[in-house]
């Protein structure tokens, strides 16, 4: 059987925990955050879970992962 490609641009943006699942960065702290409060830019900062309807389309972009 031959291999699955992996998604490449996902597997810059998402890693897997130790119980596998998907790890991800929030948005909206690139640029322009001078109007941001310390504690949004703050919890910004934080990984988070991938959302649950969302895995199955995630194990399928890496399936190796």
């Amino acid at each position: 059987m031959p291999k699955i490609k992996t998604n490449r641009s996902a597997a810059k943006r998402i890693k897997f925990n130790g119980k596998g699942k998907a790890i991800r960065r929030k948005a909206n702290l690139r640029h322009i955050n001078s109007y941001m409060t310390r504690r949004r830019k703050r919890r910004l900062k934080v990984d988070t879970v991938v959302d649950k309807t969302d895995q199955k389309r995630i194990k399928r972009m890496l399936p190796y992962g």
